[in-house]
């Protein structure tokens, strides 16, 4: 797979953040059609298409984040309708490169599709790092809507201290927020404490107290009914976490705990960004191809 023999990319559904991907293509002299786009009369000079033309003219394939919705259906919010790949389509797709996101998701919905050529951009740490920035801006944002107060002097809990956590904490820090981190290891102990943040541990964490805005990042149902009945009730609670999430927001609600699910911040918050970050871990696959 050389990036020489890619001329023409097939962009498959997707959000705004495809729409930028595209253009991004396109003034690095590629060439892009892009399916399941119907409700689009038109974007530039890319070409608009059916999913069967798109994928029949391209030399390869991206597919959005998430790749395909729980019905098995493409992701593609700017469709009419929803989209299913019958079995001709799927054969096209096997014959072609196709880099796509949660790719165990797309096998499940598709079982022919095992065995093809699919390189999962979404599962690279590459891509997670250089996510982790339009997501921790993006819950800012969530934030600085929901909140009656300033981020400057507020009190904020980050729950994780992942790729988000890290990137979340110096934000929130630079803005002036007076910041605590939880997290489990000694070693995020370490670097939470060298950065001046406040330190709890997450698997100590029995109530949440004295917080203005919480933004967790745990990938597991940390804020459980438990939790949440020793949580102040004027807290606002952000779950940047992905699905299942690590809030039971029907406890939340019915405690009466502001609690908002901020997911796909960086195609909501900053879609050019997210378009970049994904042409960028595309390209970086490819060239490890040719190594």
């Amino acid at each position: 797979m050389k990036q020489c023999e890619i001329k023409t990319f097939g962009i498959l559904g997707g959000d705004k953040r495809q729409l930028f991907l595209a253009d991004s293509l396109i003034k690095d002299g590629r060439s892009v059609i892009l399916g399941g786009f119907d409700t689009l009369r038109s974007f530039g000079s890319i070409a608009i298409a059916d999913i069967r033309t798109a994928l029949e003219y391209s030399d390869a394939l991206i597919l959005p984040v998430p790749c395909v919705r729980t019905d098995g259906s493409l992701n593609a919010p700017f469709a009419s309708g929803g989209i299913y790949f019958d079995s001709d389509e799927l054969e096209i797709m096997k014959k072609k490169p196709v880099f796509t996101s949660m790719k165990e998701r797309l096998v499940r919905a598709y079982p022919d599709l095992k065995g093809a050529r699919l390189y999962d951009y979404a599962a690279r740490d590459d891509f997670a790092i250089l996510n982790a920035v339009p997501t921790a801006e993006g819950a800012a944002e969530c934030a600085m809507s929901a909140f009656e107060g300033t981020l400057a002097g507020a009190r904020c809990l980050v729950t994780g201290y992942g790729r988000i956590g890290k990137v979340l904490s110096r934000l929130l820090h630079s803005l002036g927020a007076k910041v605590t981190v939880s997290a489990r290891s000694d070693t995020d102990r370490a670097y939470i404490q060298a950065f001046g943040y406040g330190f709890v541990n997450t698997t100590e964490l029995r109530e949440v107290r004295g917080f203005d805005v919480v933004f967790n990042t745990v990938p597991f149902l940390l804020f459980d009914e438990t939790l949440l009945k020793n949580t102040d009730r004027d807290t606002l609670l952000i779950d940047l976490a992905s699905l299942p999430g690590g809030v039971d927001f029907d406890a939340a609600s019915a405690l009466r705990i502001d609690a908002q699910r901020a997911l796909s911040l960086p195609g909501k918050c900053a879609p050019k960004t997210a378009g970049e970050i994904i042409k960028t871990t595309v390209f970086r696959i490819i060239e490890e191809g040719n190594r």
